[in-house]
This record gives C-alpha cells, structure tokens and sequence, in this order.
C-alpha cells in the first residue's frame, strides 16, 4: 500500500509539475487514446479505471472546460455518454508520456535486479488473473 501511495503522490506531482495534467487525467487520456476512434461510453471508462461512474462524469467535465476531452450522446446507445479523446488532448498525452514512462522506469523499475523483476512480472500476473476471475470487478474488462 506504501509503494501504491508513493507512486500515485510521485507520478501525480511529476504530471502536474511538467505537463499541468494531473494523474487523473493522464489516466483518462490513456485510456481514451488506446481506443478505436479514441472513444469510449462513460460507464466502460469507469469500469476501465476502476473508478465510480460519478467520479468519471466530474473528471470529464473538468477536462471538457479544458478541451481535452468531449461528451457526446453515444453513437451505439441513445441512453448513453460516450467521451472521446480531443486534438489537444491527444497533443496533451503525447508531450506528457515520454517524461511519465521515464519516471515510472526510474522509480519502480530501474532499482530491481532483472531476475527479480521476472518474479514480480510473473507474481503480478497471477495476482490480475485471480482478481479478474474472483474479484468483485470479475466482469470488468482487460
């Protein structure tokens, strides 16, 4: 949980102090920008993030007041919202990635010893699939 909390606090600070887009928001874009048409309905955007429906709905209005994101009637569902990924927001992602995926590689990375990080690659692994099959978000997906 330390390490959970530390990297959130780190990567969360490194955003916003080199691309003025806060985790949440990096988060949002990444998961957008890694869809066909970088669209995707808001409830499918909460299940991918493993956040609350409302949390979704107010961070996408906040990145909507800044032109990174849009909300649109669902194209596949009139009862829906899908949110799709804007030029700015995609130009926004792409300058903040190189710097983010350097910090994540020093931070976590970069200190273990390759035949640790098979172990823990491996660990990980087993630990997704049990909480795919078992958890509480079995059905969400991948």
């Amino acid at each position: 949980m330390h390490v959970q909390l530390r990297m959130h606090y780190e990567m969360n600070r490194q955003l916003v102090r080199d691309s003025g887009l806060s985790l949440a928001d990096y988060d949002v874009l990444l998961a957008l920008s890694g869809r066909p048409g970088e669209v995707m309905q808001v409830s499918d955007l909460a299940i991918e993030l493993g956040w609350e429906r409302s949390r979704v709905s107010h961070q996408l209005r906040r990145m909507c007041e800044r032109g990174l994101t849009e909300r649109r009637p669902s194209s596949n569902d009139r009862r829906a919202t899908d949110a799709l990924l804007t030029g700015e927001g995609r130009r926004m992602i792409s300058a903040a990635a190189p710097a983010h995926l350097d910090l994540v590689g020093r931070l976590f990375f970069d200190p273990l010893p390759t035949e640790v990080l098979s172990s823990l690659t491996e660990a990980l692994e087993l630990v997704l699939a049990n909480l795919r099959r078992t958890g509480l978000g079995a059905a969400a997906p991948d």
